[in-house]
């Protein structure tokens, strides 16, 4: 979410239109009895709507509750109540499980559960190191077990994808399968440093400091080190990892975030004013472009400084590519699996400057649902935010509404949650479950997240 020596030899290789309504919906209703010598079940109760395909099996545990002989009835989606799941959550057997049962009893039937935070694996990845966090043996696999546990439970799982942030510590990553490690020219450079590293080899060392520091000194504009959206190996190896989930994990959807730019001041890269260049120049009158060809001489800028709306629209283009084509081979592999994105609210904002051009997604019908982070204290903007998101997306089923829980009273979560409702968005999406069973203040026992169960899900006491 929005807040995060090398000398000779090779690198280290990276390792190793759509429905509505309640299409979406991942709707059971009954009482699902299970024998407990039932063979080959990795899912209990019918396959949910937006399921597809076969799908290889999760052996349970024996401690497992998808072992149990009864399962309770799951509430039907009528709208969709979720949580953004932080990877902090994720190190552990015991938290997965503490979270499932947490948002289940609180009624939410969905989770979106962080398993690639900064180019790294909460879960049992073949292109990507695991993640330095995961605290339990390799035995143990977050996302395998969030499905296990939140299947036996009627909840769907999304797995929650950041795309271009791959970095955010002081330090640089210890694996030297990290992209960052392994492939520091698929970095995004800063407008400030790009003239300087224009010539640098991305393989000396001190490279990838120069770009963390430069993240670290301006940390209240950018989270960390992002990925270069038009470097081609990037799009590659993002989409391999995105298909890698897809083929081997029983999830009900993906999600992207972070896929964006950081702002207007990325990507000056090598690579990226070279591609610009190839791609602008065939546009240009020849003229025009013999005049920019001897300025780029002196300046590495001359085409994209004399060039601003090409430069802006190929970088447009290049993050709209990659949700095309993830879209694309996500929906050949599991055409019910739905496809989701956490965007900025301000559509103006996440065009211009984050490249972000989500309402043509949705209309050209490369993404299922549109989460606007409408990340506010002030109701009025809020409501301003769902309804053009509403606008965009046509369908209620298509605008889930993402409500920053964490920088709200409990009142204000509760009414943008009427806000949100009244404006017809499909669904809600509170950041976070970590900050609500955790920071969130605790009344009479209960944590804000069972509150918010209680007095807007219909639930009653006791949980």
């Amino acid at each position: 979410m929005a807040f995060g020596s090398r000398k000779g030899g090779p690198r280290s290789p990276i390792s190793t239109r759509r429905p509505s309504g309640y299409a979406f919906v991942h709707s059971r209703a009954g009482v699902l009895v299970v024998l407990l010598g039932l063979v080959g079940c990795s899912r209990v109760g019918t396959e949910p709507s937006f399921a597809s395909g076969p799908r290889a099996p999760l052996e349970p545990r024996p401690d497992d509750p998808i072992a149990a002989a009864l399962v309770q009835p799951v509430r039907p989606f009528e709208e969709v109540r979720g949580l953004w799941v932080v990877r902090s959550t994720m190190t552990s057997a015991r938290e997965v499980r503490e979270m499932v049962e947490s948002a289940d009893a609180a009624g939410f039937n969905t989770i979106l559960v962080q398993i690639r935070g900064r180019a790294d694996a909460f879960y049992d990845s073949r292109l990507e190191p695991r993640a330095e966090s995961v605290t339990d043996g390799l035995g143990f696999d977050p996302l395998g077990d969030a499905i296990r546990e939140a299947h036996a439970r009627g909840i769907a799982v999304h797995a929650w994808v950041n795309t271009h942030l791959v970095w955010s510590s002081g330090a640089l990553p210890r694996s030297p399968q990290h992209l960052v490690n392994a492939h520091p020219e698929w970095l995004a450079v800063p407008e400030a440093l790009g003239r300087a590293l224009y010539t640098a080899d991305a393989d000396a060392a001190g490279y990838e400091q120069r770009l963390l520091q430069y993240a670290r000194d301006n940390s209240g504009t950018v989270e960390g080190l992002y990925s270069s959206p038009s470097h081609p190996e990037v799009k590659e190896h993002v989409y391999n990892v995105w298909m890698d989930l897809t083929d081997r994990y029983d999830l009900d959807g993906i999600h992207f975030d972070y896929v964006r730019f950081p702002s207007g001041d990325f990507d000056y890269s090598s690579g990226a004013l070279h591609r610009f260049r190839a791609w602008v120049s065939p546009r240009l009158p020849a003229a025009r472009r013999r005049a920019l060809d001897v300025a780029a001489i002196e300046d590495p800028y001359g085409f994209v400084d004399a060039l601003p709306g090409e430069w802006d629209e190929f970088r447009r283009m290049h993050i709209t590519d990659l949700v095309r084509r993830i879209y694309r081979g996500v929906k050949a592999r599991r055409p019910r699996m739905v496809v989701s994105a956490a965007v900025f609210a301000n559509q103006d904002d996440a065009f211009r400057n984050r490249y972000q051009d989500w309402p043509s997604w949705l209309e050209e019908g490369i993404l299922d649902v549109a989460v606007p982070m409408a990340y506010t204290v002030d109701n009025d903007r809020f409501q301003r935010f769902i309804r053009a998101g509403r606008e965009a997306a046509g369908p209620r089923a298509r605008l889930w509404a993402g409500i920053g829980a964490y920088l709200d009273t409990e009142n204000g979560t509760l009414e943008k949650i009427d806000l949100a409702r009244s404006e017809g968005a499909g669904g809600i999406i509170l950041f976070s479950y970590d900050w609500a069973v955790t920071d969130g203040s605790h009344t009479g026992g209960l944590t804000i997240l069972e509150r918010i169960g209680r007095a807007k899900f219909g639930l009653r006491d006791p949980f």
